[in-house]
């Protein structure tokens, strides 16, 4: 690290003012590249929640690169304690690395906390040379795991424009797959239907009719229509759903409020009601150029419902607001059929013991081919007619 240029942690965004971390990131959707799970909003939000905290294995360690006094870059980053909440599998070799007499945890997590959605994790401010500020965060990210003796430190969901600085500085390479609606200047969704074949477009329009009998409606609120009342029925179905599924929700009643009140316009919950009240909705973040779909709940079971409010309205929402694509979640094949087109993500690992490093790259090496070939075959089964595009790769709702 060049001596005018320091690396200093913080625990806490209570420690960063808003304006300038908005200088690395955009302050609104007016800003090229912003992304709403980098803002400032949102990431002071999971903290202040209690979500994401040194109580629940999450303890800020966010890394500030700062060139006489002036803030040029930044990581926001995490000291954990576990691998939960992270969507990108290390429990593997956390086992192996405890089997051998190795301690895995603490370890560094780069990472939007309970959010696999792609975005920048090496933040530059606006004007700075791009190349030379992200190798020195790399370089800043590794030299912190390093003095803190934490067994590794990981960057996920990381935009591959990052990834040649990170695998400079000893980070290595890991990919995986999710799947994206890719807007190609639809106007509408009949119009996207008609890229189907027949049998895959009749299907899911009665899928589409299907899911709104018994008198289901749907509402798009967003910005104003996000009041308490919204949210504590929201967080009824997110209680609900996440305690089946996950065990413990990750998200506390106060995120809803807070993401609520600081970037309403970045919100978009599709609802859907019957006989005058809710009884299902998903929560989404818009961004410059995407709808990024994170969890849905019921509190009512209806066939199809899950697929109509959190694949099909999403679809819709973008098309009508002009959005390049739809990011609905981590996992889940049954997007498939519903549009949604397989794409590849990123993450980089730095791994200090030279033993489990040898070993978590040669299985890297391995889950590449893997990656690539499965994403391969899923790129010909696309429900699309064949011979009218060419499926798309390497571009989450948790399905």
């Amino acid at each position: 690290m060049a001596d005018e240029v320091t690396i200093r942690v913080v625990r806490s965004f209570k420690e960063i003012a808003s304006a300038e971390w908005g200088e690395l990131t955009g302050a609104s959707r007016s800003a090229p590249g912003y992304n709403p799970f980098t803002s400032h909003a949102f990431l002071s939000s999971v903290e202040e929640s209690g979500s994401a905290t040194a109580e629940t294995g999450w303890m800020g360690h966010h890394l500030l690169l700062e060139e006489e006094g002036r803030l040029i870059g930044a990581i926001p980053c995490y000291l954990k304690s576990h691998s939960q909440g992270e969507y990108v599998f290390d429990h593997a070799w956390a086992d192996a690395f405890h089997r051998a007499g190795g301690r895995y945890y603490p370890k560094l997590q780069a990472s939007i906390p309970f959010t696999p959605a792609t975005g920048p994790r090496l933040l530059v401010r606006q004007g700075e040379d791009v190349s030379r500020v992200q190798a020195l965060l790399a370089q800043g990210l590794q030299q912190v795991s390093q003095e803190l003796g934490t067994s590794s430190a990981h960057v996920t969901f990381v935009p591959e424009s990052e990834l040649l600085a990170l695998t400079e500085a000893g980070f290595l390479q890991r990919t995986d797959q999710q799947f994206h609606f890719i807007n190609r200047g639809y106007t509408n969704h009949e119009a996207f239907l008609a890229e189907l074949s027949s049998s895959k477009r009749k299907n899911l329009r009665k899928e589409r009719r299907n899911a709104l009998e018994n008198g289901i409606s749907i509402d798009w609120l967003t910005g104003s229509d996000l009041t308490e009342e919204i949210w504590d029925q929201f967080f009824r179905f997110y209680i609900d759903t996440g305690s089946r599924k996950w065990g413990r929700p990750y998200l506390t009643r106060q995120f809803y409020s807070l993401v609520g009140e600081r970037m309403p316009d970045d919100v978009l919950l599709v609802m859907a009601k019957r006989d005058g009240r809710y009884v299902a909705g998903a929560i989404n973040f818009i961004g410059v150029d995407a709808l990024y779909g994170r969890h849905w709940g019921c509190i009512e079971d209806h066939p199809f419902l899950h697929f109509e409010v959190c694949y099909h309205q999403a679809i819709d929402f973008a098309l009508h607001k002009g959005l390049a694509r739809v990011e609905a979640g981590a996992q889940g094949e049954h997007k498939l059929a519903r549009g949604y087109e397989p794409v590849t993500t990123h993450s980089a690992h730095f791994i200090a013991h030279p033993g489990l490093r040898r070993a978590v790259a040669d299985y890297l090496e391995q889950e590449r081919r893997e990656v690539a070939q499965v994403g391969e075959y899923l790129g010909e089964h696309t429900p699309f007619r064949k011979g009218e595009r060419q499926p798309r790769q390497g571009e989450e709702f948790d399905g």
